[in-house]
């Protein structure tokens, strides 16, 4: 599959290279780092710092529970050989149920965490996108692709513009 994709890159890069070598500019082609010029923009870092506060205070909620959950498990642990039959069931229940909410209470945390992150990155995606496109349009850019997707097994230094797209969302949000 993967392969396939290359082979497909590769004929795209080809036919674009012809199409466009029938032109007088040459070709010129830029690579972007989206998640390097998202986390070096003053949004991206902002985002990014709420983003992780928002995982501090999800995981502040849910300590209580999982200390009570190792609690319960360590006490069922010392006394299960001594317990009767109908308390160690009552035990292993009330462990279970904990593990349940707690497993609930996570899921929810990550539910409200993908939301968040939606919310913060997406515009700040929109806005990487813009400044590709004036990026490219004004450097006179053939072709940019985004490092990693599809997978870029190499490229020189010098075709990376990550910089001059940073550069051109810090300029637009000002």
């Amino acid at each position: 599959m993967r392969s396939n994709k290359a082979i497909v890159i590769a004929i795209a890069v080809l036919v674009l290279g012809w199409g466009l070598g029938a032109e007088d500019q040459p070709v010129r082609i830029g690579i972007v780092d989206i998640d390097q010029a998202i986390g070096a923009t003053a949004a991206g870092k902002s985002a990014r710092e709420e983003l992780d506060q928002k995982k501090r205070e999800a995981e502040l909620e849910l300590q209580p529970m999982i200390e009570r959950y190792q609690e319960l498990g360590g006490e069922y642990q010392k006394k299960r050989v001594v317990l009767s039959d109908e308390k160690r069931r009552e035990m292993e229940l009330d462990i279970t149920e904990l593990q349940n909410r707690i497993e609930l209470k996570q899921q929810e945390a990550q539910t409200r965490l993908r939301m968040d992150f939606e919310r913060l990155i997406t515009p700040l995606q929109q806005q990487l996108d813009k400044a590709v496109s004036e990026v490219g349009r004004e450097g006179g850019f053939s072709l940019i692709l985004v490092r990693g997707q599809p997978p870029i097994l190499y490229s020189r230094e010098a075709l990376d513009i990550t910089d001059l797209v940073i550069a051109q969302v810090e300029k637009g949000g000002e």
